[in-house]
This record gives C-alpha cells, structure tokens and sequence, in this order.
C-alpha cells in the first residue's frame, strides 16, 4: 500500500465511523464522537509514519477493534475465523483441551470452574483459582480469547500452569490435553425413593440427557424427591437452562432478560409439561461458588417459584448475556447485550444466588496440602458422588427428608 493511501484510510475510516453513528447521536455526543475519531486517525497516521518498523494497517484496525471490545468487559472480544468455529464445535460437539471456564476477575485470569472428568477437573483445579502464568507465559493483561487459545491444543500435549490458591498458595500443575467430553447428565439413586442429578454443563443435548435419567429413576423408585447438583456447573447455552428450568416448572417466569436495546429485552415462562414428565416431587439444588450463568438461571428459576430449595454456598455471579453476531469473512463480535434477573428481580451478575441454607463443603477424606492436586480427594466433587464420601449431599438428603417441615415448595 502507498504512502498516500495509507494516509487517507483513517481519514475515510473516520467519516465513515461518524456517518454510522450520527444518525443515533445528540448534538453534544456527535461533537465528542467526531473529535475521538479525529484523534484515532492522527495516531493512526503518527503509529504508520514514525513507528520503528513497517506496520500492517489492518493489523493496527484489528488491535483497535480488540481493544474497543476488551475495554468494556471480560466477556466481550472479536472471534477470528478459527474461534468462531470453535465456539461452534464446542456448544454442539466435543473439544481439545484441559475443560475449565475462565473468566477475568479483579483484573486476574480465574477458574469458573473445571468442566467435570476433564483433565483440568482431575487435576484438581478449583473455583476461584488465580492462573498466573501458561507455560512460561504471564497471564497479566492476557484477554480470555488468548488464554483459551493458550490452553487448547492437540490431544496429549502438556500445558504447565502457575496457579496462586487462596491469595496464598502458589503451584505449578502440569495438565494433559485431552478431548473434553459433552455429556452433561448423570444420576443414581441415593437411597430408595431418593435419586441423585448431577448437570455439568448446559449443553443443546442437555435437555435430552435429563429426560432420559429422570424416567430412569422415576421407574427404579417412587421417587420422593431429588438432589439437583449444580456445583462447579460453569454454564453454557441459555436456551439449555431455559430447557431445563421448564421441565421442573409447570408455569411461572424462567429468567428475564434486560438490555439496553428492545430487542435484548426478552421473557421466558415455563409451559405445562405433557404428563408422563410432571415431576411430582420436591427438589434440593445445591450449588458452591463455581455454580455460574446458565447454571444460576436454573437455580434462580426454581428457587424463586418456590419449586426448590437451595443449599450450599453463594454462587459466582456470571449473569451477563453475550450475543455471537457474525459478520464478514466469518468473523464474529461476542457482545455483552443484556443482564439476566431471576423471577424475583434479582440481577445475578456479580451477586450471585445466595442459597436457602449456607452449608459449606467439608472434607469428609484426610486433608491435603494444595500442591496435591491429582488426587481424587482434592476435586471437590466427585464424578457421581454420594452421602457417604460428599457432606453437601449428605446435609441436602437429609433436608430433603424433612422438606414438609422446613419449607413450602409447590410440586
């Protein structure tokens, strides 16, 4: 590209900029848009005359576009062609990886929560984990986009990360990638007439895999009631919580969601299930700090139509929806749009879901130290766990036994 026309681009990117919005825009902000255009395009032009090397100018509108979307918050970011499709496998299929959520908090790369039986899960990783570095890499400043891409790789590589635990413990874990499994549900009977569900992740198929366990136990046992685990759970499709939420409700609002464009402004209402699926019997929830987004719509959506009751700890506070908007040359911008409320008006994001009774995780196993961290007894939860070797569920059967007496749930 000429030096001429490397000059009049950010002119051209300017105007076109400022027509885009002007329609949209008061007086007053038409005036401060056009003067932040103008010095984008003087330190453009500056950056592409005076920079120490040669520099792409699409390179330069990338980064600017990254940087736009990043300055908003952790969740919003430009998906090149790869992440795009990635994303895409991810919700529908199986992955490469090590099977954790991350988010950015506190200005810190942190652990949602490890996907359960993937590598990160059997490594022990924990909700609220600090990851400090990837390899040899700082994760300091790094967006989520660029740690998930760090973390991904082929079947069988390793990936070291440095993880700092309770402001205080720092370790290194070596992690084996591996193909993150999809199947989200699992359940077992506790004890007749008590049965046990675990979702791991919301998922399209999700929905399919809790129909299919619930006639399972339903047809072992009279079952009396169940215990929902949605520990660790660190999210997914809204539509597969929407799903779920509707299989236990037979009427009542799910979730609302609430953006600053009408089109972002969105109610769902749980409808009438056919009636070989009318779950005729109570519910306890129990969920700990790594319980996020989709995972806390479910919990917020039975909690507050009185269809459940919630133990365990306070959830992680992932309540912010983000729209995939594709656009060209199979680009796509994750955007922040709206937040989600429970029933009840409670906006989820950063407050999490407090449960009905606070009953935090003990160790029923002999304690460890933090470096010990592929051992079964250091992953919080076990793959399909039991009153036996999991406090939490013993404390949540029992509630559940009593449930006439301590609460007033509609079923």
């Amino acid at each position: 590209m000429s030096k001429l026309k490397r000059s009049i681009l950010p002119v051209f990117l300017g105007l076109f900029l400022f027509i885009l919005f002007s329609q949209a825009l008061s007086l007053e902000k038409k005036e401060d848009t056009f003067k932040a255009l103008k010095l984008f395009s003087q330190i453009f032009r500056l950056i592409e005359e005076n920079y120490v090397t040669e520099v792409n100018p699409k390179d330069l509108i990338f980064g600017a576009i990254e940087g736009m979307l990043s300055s908003l918050d952790p969740y919003s970011s430009l998906m090149k062609p790869d992440e795009f499709k990635e994303l895409e496998i991810e919700t529908k299929g199986s992955f490469t990886g090590i099977g954790i959520e991350i988010t950015i908090k506190d200005d810190i790369l942190t652990v949602v929560a490890p996907i359960e039986d993937t590598p990160a899960w059997k490594a022990g990783l924990k909700p609220g984990d600090k990851i400090l570095k990837i390899d040899e890499k700082s994760t300091k400043g790094m967006k989520i986009t660029e740690a998930v891409k760090l973390l991904r790789g082929p079947k069988g590589t390793p990936v070291k990360l440095t993880i700092l635990r309770n402001e205080k413990d720092v370790f290194e874990v070596t992690i084996i990638r591996d193909v993150i499994p999809i199947r989200s549900v699992k359940a077992k009977l506790l004890e007749p007439g008590y049965g046990y569900v675990r979702i791991s992740q919301f998922q399209e198929k999700t929905l399919e895999e809790l129909v299919e366990a619930l006639k399972k136990l339903e047809k072992e046992t009279d079952l009396k009631g169940i215990v929902l685990d949605l520990r660790n759970n660190p999210g997914g499709l809204l539509s597969s919580a929407v799903e779920i939420s509707d299989e236990f409700l037979e009427n009542g609002t799910i979730v609302s969601i609430k953006g600053r464009n009408p089109s972002n402004q969105m109610e769902f209402k749980a409808t009438k299930n056919p009636p070989d699926r009318q779950h005729k019997y109570p519910i306890v929830i129990l969920i700990n700090h790594g319980t996020a987004s989709a995972a806390e719509i479910v919990t917020g959506a039975l909690k507050d139509n009185k269809r459940a009751l919630v133990v365990g700890e306070k959830s992680f506070g992932k309540g912010s929806v983000q729209t995939v908007i594709p656009i060209e040359d199979n680009y796509a911008v994750r955007l922040t749009t709206a937040y989600y409320y429970t029933p009840s008006g409670i906006n989820i994001n950063k407050q999490g879901i407090k449960p009905d009774f606070e009953i935090p995780q003990m160790d029923l196993a002999k304690k460890q130290s933090p470096h010990e961290t592929s051992s079964k007894e250091n992953t919080t939860i076990s793959s399909l766990t039991s009153p036996e070797d999991d406090f939490q569920v013993k404390m949540a059967l029992n509630l559940l036994k009593n449930i006439a007496v301590i609460s007033h749930l509609k079923y």
